[in-house]
């Protein structure tokens, strides 16, 4: 609650403290349902799908604590249309409506590719604008910056660590952005469901369109001719061309139709010229092919059986094989797997208990091997796994459970954050890649302090001081000395063209 609310005045600050104790025993008397449609639902829609507003269904609120929405409700949000409450409601009122958005909509929403074709919208013609970009900078060593404090997006020159450009982005943007070939094109997921094609090079979105009501990631082919969206709800994967016109739906289902499942992630495998999706209720991994030599229709859904779902993973260097996390064991058993997608079969099981988030794991070569090793969520320790044998090399403590790992392949280090610790969030440690030891770590202290990434060369790592005062902060990678900061709202994420498009070993593909 004290983060919530910092930054008010002492009479605010205790306001909202009532407010949330409130919260705890909003009257049943209080038509919540009845308040949203009155003062809600010209901006978030009847069933809480968005409009001007963000969905406000449980699936898209899982990030936004309720001390938080309740500070929304109150106060408003500052340079966006949602207004403060606060002089319009009473505390209870406010109060109800907080706990409500929280509960399921019954019947559940629906969103059909009706909706889907209704929600495009093209907003500048993109062979009209110039082919070059209309600053002045490396365009293949631009940072892309989520800012998730106040929803915008920051262009941040890689060399100079200057800001080219701020634009708003719609709420709650989730999953990485993903590039074109050529770097000009980069499209945007955000949680209920928007995908959003924004040109780098002239500043502009270009087009937009609702794929689902609650949405996972997006992934960009490795031509750049299509864009496929991973659904939670509805229960789908929905592929797009490059100008984010629909081309078709494809259910999350069971050959027989009888079972749906939600979609964990789908990315994109461009050495196989495919997709591939993971589910998180059926025990299913796809793979749908783009590749124009064989004439992809988009009808073959090449389906590998597995003994439980995947709720996220990553690639080997080659694209032959997937390494992915199930559900945690009860038992703390390990709970990773390696799929080889040629054979269409688990071939091994990865020595990592816990609960690994191999989403942004990475790789790379050591002792005449490739090694993986990947943050834990629930974990003190870094596993480090040989690639050949899928044996497990070393077990590198850290301070506490982490959610990034990152490097290059010009540097020494392997970069991870224990974000996810109370009492270590505000540290990232550095790990030596040939002696795989811990050898430094650099701290902002009381802050969280996470998300590495490198500029092109790998001469500077960039970090972000994960609060809404908050702020990317660039080391020397080497000396490991701060460079530079500049302030930013959260930045939850920057992304490297360069190391993005080129695939670089050292970061989540």
């Amino acid at each position: 609650m004290r983060n919530s609310i910092r930054g008010l005045s002492t009479l605010a600050a205790w306001s909202l403290l009532s407010l949330a104790a409130v919260a705890q025993t909003a009257p049943a008397t209080l038509d919540a349902g009845a308040l949203f449609q009155q003062h809600c639902a010209s901006c978030h829609g009847a069933q809480r799908t968005g409009i001007m507003g963000p969905a406000l269904l449980p699936e898209s609120l899982a990030r936004l604590r309720k001390p938080e929405a309740l500070k929304v409700i109150t106060a408003g949000r500052p340079a966006t249309q949602m207004p403060a409450f606060r002089d319009t409601l009473k505390a209870d009122e406010i109060a109800a409506l907080a706990q409500w958005i929280y509960t399921p909509v019954e019947p559940a929403p629906r969103w059909a590719e009706s909706d889907i074709l209704a929600s495009h919208v093209v907003l500048a013609d993109a062979t009209k604008l110039p082919a070059k970009p209309s600053w002045s900078a490396d365009p293949m060593n631009l940072f892309v910056v989520v800012e998730g404090g106040d929803h915008h997006v920051s262009l941040v020159d890689g060399d100079r660590f200057e800001r080219i450009h701020r634009f708003p982005s719609r709420y709650a943007l989730h999953g990485g952005p993903k590039f074109t070939p050529d770097g000009r094109f980069v499209f945007f997921g955000s949680r209920d469901g928007w995908i959003t094609k924004y040109d780098l090079w002239n500043l502009t979105v270009i087009a937009e369109v609702r794929a689902g009501l609650n949405m996972r990631n997006v992934a960009v082919s490795g031509d750049g001719k299509w864009v496929m969206a991973a659904n939670y709800l509805p229960h789908s994967v929905v592929l797009f061309d490059a100008n984010l016109n629909l081309v078709k739906t494809i259910p999350a289902t069971t050959p027989d139709g009888k079972t749906s499942s939600r979609v964990s992630a789908v990315y994109d495998a461009a050495p196989r010229n495919s997709f591939i999706v993971a589910l998180k209720d059926i025990a299913e991994l796809w793979e749908i092919s783009y590749d124009p030599a064989t004439k992809a229709d988009f009808q073959n859904v090449r389906r590998t059986l597995l003994d439980e779902p995947l709720d996220d993973f990553f690639f080997d260097q080659g694209y032959q094989h997937v390494l992915g996390a199930t559900r945690p064991k009860t038992d703390g058993q390990p709970s990773a797997q390696v799929v080889n997608l040629d054979a269409q079969r688990k071939i091994a099981e990865l020595p990592i208990a816990g609960m690994p988030h191999l989403g942004s794991g990475i790789t790379w070569a050591w002792n005449g091997t490739t090694v993986l090793a990947s943050p834990n969520l629930k974990g003190n320790a870094i596993d480090v796994i040989d690639m050949k044998s899928w044996k497990l090399i070393r077990t590198i403590a850290v301070p506490g459970p982490g959610f990034f790992m990152r490097s290059h392949e010009n540097s020494r280090y392997a970069w991870t954050d224990s974000m996810m610790s109370p009492t270590a969030k505000d540290t990232l440690t550095l790990i030596d890649k040939a002696t795989l030891e811990p050898v430094a770590q650099v701290r902002e202290p009381g802050k969280t302090l996470a998300h590495i990434e490198f500029t092109k060369d790998g001469r500077y790592a960039l970090a972000s001081v994960w609060e809404m005062d908050g702020a990317l902060v660039i080391y020397d990678a080497q000396t490991l000395k701060e460079v530079k900061r500049l302030p930013m709202s959260k930045p939850v994420g920057k992304y490297n063209v360069w190391n993005k498009i080129s695939r670089s070993e050292g970061t989540s593909h």
